[in-house]
């Protein structure tokens, strides 16, 4: 049956068409909401298609990791709920999850989007430590592009409170609160290679016949920042250039959605 549907899949894209209608480079429609969770520093959730991802931010006083005394803490952990596919089992990560949060985390830490040098509080001591949590609610493809929109967003939104250092050392909790150092928007394109088409944002069925998957992330000049290769089937140097080329083109339009929900909110 999958070879056959593979078939079918392949003999649509070599005329430019997706078996949903979708032409080789489009998106699904994408939501962002944000300020979903009241009692997290920043969150929003994300709809790409019918793939469902939300993401709250916690901001906490903690050490720094030993190699780097002068910098703050960023950790991206994902979980699959069961709910969300019939594929996904209770209890800890599995592999694709812990591969989720990692090539999220990636794209988020190579952009330098969030500059953790500022959030240092006593060198080698004392630092914020910033943990993003990720639930995927539904499975319908795409989980990473859907799940780094969902981080990015919640990050550049969040909010912390204000502290001070007294001379003793000691962290007090100021009455304002000040947003995360941000800087850069990264946004990550992932591509799907089913026979020799490459097609953007894969729902589901394509991911169950794809030969390979790539996933790109640029910054706002469109320099790309990570990548990450999927699956054991390769991509000729001219797919990968053609990969870099679009995802600075996707980038910039995906770019512009997240300003507009992450400027939306009051």
């Amino acid at each position: 049956m999958e070879h056959l549907r593979k078939a079918h899949m392949i003999e649509l894209l070599a005329q430019g068409r997706r078996l949903d209608g979708r032409a080789l480079l489009d998106y699904r429609p994408i939501d962002i909401k944000c300020n979903v969770i009241q009692k997290a520093n920043g969150s929003a959730q994300v709809s790409l298609g019918n793939t469902q991802v939300i993401a709250g931010v916690k901001i906490e006083v903690g050490a720094p990791f030993p190699d780097t005394p002068d910098k703050g803490l960023l950790v991206v952990n994902a979980e699959i709920l069961p709910l969300a596919s019939p594929y996904a089992e209770p209890g800890p990560p599995d592999e694709d999850a812990i591969e989720l949060s990692r090539v999220v985390d990636r794209g988020v830490r190579e952009s330098d989007m969030v500059d953790l040098s500022k959030l240092v509080l006593i060198p080698g001591q004392k630092v914020r430590a910033i943990f993003v949590d990720v639930s995927v609610l539904n499975v319908d493809g795409n989980l990473i592009d859907a799940t780094s929109y969902a981080v990015v967003s919640a990050l550049l939104t969040t909010k912390m409170p204000e502290l001070e250092v007294t001379p003793s050392g000691e962290i007090k909790e100021k009455d304002s609160m000040i947003p995360l150092p941000v800087s850069k928007i990264p946004v990550s394109v992932t591509f799907a290679r089913i026979g020799e088409a490459m097609v953007v944002d894969p729902d589901s069925e394509e991911e169950a016949v794809m030969d390979a998957r790539i996933t790109l992330t640029t910054v706002d000049e469109g320099h790309l920042c990570a990548g990450q290769k999927g699956l054991a089937g390769g991509l000729t140097y001219e797919q990968i250039m053609f990969a870099a080329e679009t995802a600075k083109i996707k980038g910039q339009e995906i770019r512009e959605i997240i300003k507009k929900a992450v400027g939306s909110v009051g």
